[in-house]
């Protein structure tokens, strides 16, 4: 068996990678390592800043998008950008906190990379978005 840092290393890689565009999801390995006994606040705590550093790496591709190879495929029509636009305009950054949604938590995030969101907001409704979610799933599943 792996000695618990690797657990802990992989958590926050797995936790990093899923909030970032690629199609992954670290929901069923929090769950499974919170179930098997590993310390449920570190867990918690590890998901949650790995998740949030993802999240930021994606808001800084939405802050330089223009200045990268992001801007020739992003369409501003596409369907998912006009409604994470529109829910960003409706809402304001409080609706970051929803970051942890899946598909349309990860076009915000961009998107308020785009819109140059204040990063003190954005860290302030991301990581508690996030960290809530993770509570939540270890409470769920660790019992």
């Amino acid at each position: 068996m792996f000695p618990d840092i690797y657990i802990y290393i992989s958590l926050f890689f797995t936790s990093f990678l899923a909030s970032t565009v690629l199609p992954l999801g670290s929901e069923a390995y929090v769950a499974y390592v919170a179930g098997i006994g590993y310390n449920l606040a570190l867990v918690v705590l590890v998901a949650s800043i790995g998740n949030f550093l993802g999240s930021l790496t994606t808001y800084y591709v939405g802050l330089m998008g223009e200045k990268t190879i992001l801007s020739r495929y992003i369409n501003e029509k596409d369907e998912k950008i006009v409604k994470a636009r529109n829910l960003f305009n409706r809402y304001g950054t409080p609706v970051l906190f929803f970051s942890w949604l899946p598909v349309i938590g990860d076009v915000l995030v961009l998107f308020s990379g785009m819109a140059k969101t204040d990063i003190s907001k954005f860290t302030l409704f991301v990581f508690s978005g996030k960290l809530v979610r993770y509570v939540f799933i270890v409470f769920f599943f660790s019992a």
